[in-house]
């Protein structure tokens, strides 16, 4: 943040992870895929919201369990954003969560979610949570300044059966606390880098799609969304790529050092590949427009590659328009041959371990069990790292860190944050690894296959307890109009 603001960030995280687990070794037995290369390019397991639970299900039991683990007192807050791609109401957002949850603090005889409080949706993709909190931290900085920001990642990542996005669904939803001197991490926006630009087909959900589809029994549209495997992957690299350039030039010093004196980088990743690929990426580019130090240590990795560095230094830094491969049909074109061969090159490079498999090594294992979260993958990579370093005892305080969130088709952030003296105690209440573990349910072909597809499972529903749940939808049978209105309850 700027000198004029006080230090706004992180003070808390509470995730909740839906039972429903795919393990992708059973998976890759039902689909003939290779477990061998989804293991080490996608993960382990997957989640999926069970027959009554959606996005807002999900975000409101998130929230609740932040209120109660980091004993936040309701009525401060005055923010409460929602960072979504599944929501289902094209016109409440957030104040659908917050009526949950104020509605199950109140069956508590609790304090409630104040009525002095912003509800904003924030939608783009895989990238709305980190609009989100950007939001919530100049919300603090401008006129919230006595007040506390919540923030909440929730979605539903689904794809169709048989395509090659099926093993990297997920599902779940990560809280933020956000407020004024916090305990966990400061938001750094000021040297933050961000890009956009418009890129058609890669990943987008036209409503056209189910306007006319015959509801399930909660109303959960199946919203597959249109992507193109190679293209998707062109986008990230350059988005990525384009917000690095942006935070380089807010930087001083060497962008090649600023990468590397940071002690943990977190990714956006759809799977795990991805978030590799987008870190080797930055430090190519930060050596590609640094200094003749940078470049000499281009020249290596291009001739352990077998490219030619000055090539590979202008394809780094000329930023092509990526949606020109739309519009001349080429999709499947590489846009980076040299970088993607010099990647792959540094795999085998010592500086691999150490300037990329280093720096995502926190949190990742947890990551390999829930899929992609669309919104809620950074931030729930970002609890499970810092539990992950509370548990081993490292010593994190005034380290610095990168967050990179990406929203797929034309969109990326880039945000350094600086880890709070003290951060341990917020940090020993983030629980994310509790989440993860509480009472999986391993579902069988069968039984996925009729979750995916029909919202339904053949054994009977459990109402668990501590979550919200949907329990009917609204269809003109009373004195008002509440047709398709879903009603919730919360099973304490």
């Amino acid at each position: 943040m700027t000198n004029q603001h006080p230090d706004i960030g992180i003070s808390g995280l509470a995730a909740y992870i839906p039972p429903y687990r795919v393990d992708l070794e059973q998976w890759c037995r039902w689909s003939g895929d290779s477990w061998d290369k989804v293991a080490s390019v996608i993960g382990a397991s997957y989640r999926l919201p069970g027959p009554t639970e959606n996005a807002y299900t999900m975000a409101a039991t998130a929230v609740l369990r932040l209120l109660d683990q980091y004993d936040i007192d309701p009525t401060r807050v005055g923010f409460l954003g929602l960072g979504t791609e599944s929501s289902t109401d094209n016109s409440a957002g957030a104040v659908i969560v917050k009526g949950m949850v104020n509605e199950a603090l109140a069956g508590m005889g609790r304090p409630m979610l104040s009525r002095s409080c912003e509800v904003p949706e924030f939608k783009h993709a895989c990238l709305g949570g980190v609009y989100a909190m950007k939001a919530a931290a100049r919300y603090l900085a401008l006129d919230g300044h006595e007040r506390l920001a919540i923030v909440v990642c929730s979605d539903i990542a689904e794809y169709e059966r048989g395509t090659s996005g099926e093993p990297t669904q997920g599902a779940g939803a990560v809280a933020m606390l956000i407020e004024v001197q916090p305990k966990l991490l400061t938001i750094e926006l000021a040297t933050s880098g961000t890009s956009s630009d418009y890129r058609g087909p890669d990943f987008r959900k036209p409503l056209s799609r189910f306007t006319h589809q015959e509801p399930t029994r909660f109303s959960q549209p199946r919203d597959y969304p249109l992507f193109n495997g190679k293209y998707s992957t062109t986008c990230y690299i350059d988005e990525v790529l384009a917000a690095t350039a942006d935070m380089k030039a807010k930087i001083s010093g060497s962008g090649k050092r600023f990468l590397r004196d940071m002690r943990a980088v977190f990714l956006h990743r759809p799977y795990q590949r991805m978030a590799e690929t987008g870190l080797a990426m930055m430090l190519l580019y930060l050596l590609a427009v640094g200094d003749a130090e940078d470049h000499a240590e281009l020249a290596e990795i291009a001739n352990h590659s077998g490219v030619d560095a000055s090539t590979l230094r202008t394809e780094l830094v000329e930023q092509p328009y990526v949606f020109d491969l739309v519009k001349q049909q080429r999709l499947s074109a590489e846009l980076y041959p040299n970088a993607t061969q010099a990647l792959r090159s540094m795999r085998s490079m010592p500086m691999w371990q150490t300037d990329i498999a280093n720096k995502l090594v926190l949190g990742a294992s947890d990551m390999k069990q829930v899929g992609n979260l669309y919104t809620a993958s950074l931030p729930a990579w970002l609890a499970a790292g810092l539990q992950e370093a509370f548990q081993k005892g490292l010593h994190l305080g005034d380290e610095m860190i990168l967050t990179v969130g990406y929203g797929s088709g034309d969109a990326a952030e880039i945000i350094p944050m600086r880890v709070v003296q003290g951060w341990e105690e917020a940090a020993s209440r983030i629980r994310f690894a509790e989440a993860l573990a509480q009472t999986p349910v391993d579902l069988n072909q069968t039984d996925y296959q009729s979750l995916h597809d029909r919202g339904e499972l053949e054994r009977p529903n459990e109402r668990r307890t501590g979550v919200f749940h949907i329990t009917r939808i609204g269809n003109r049978d009373g004195q008002y109009d509440d047709n398709g209105l879903e009603y919730y309850e919360y099973i304490a």
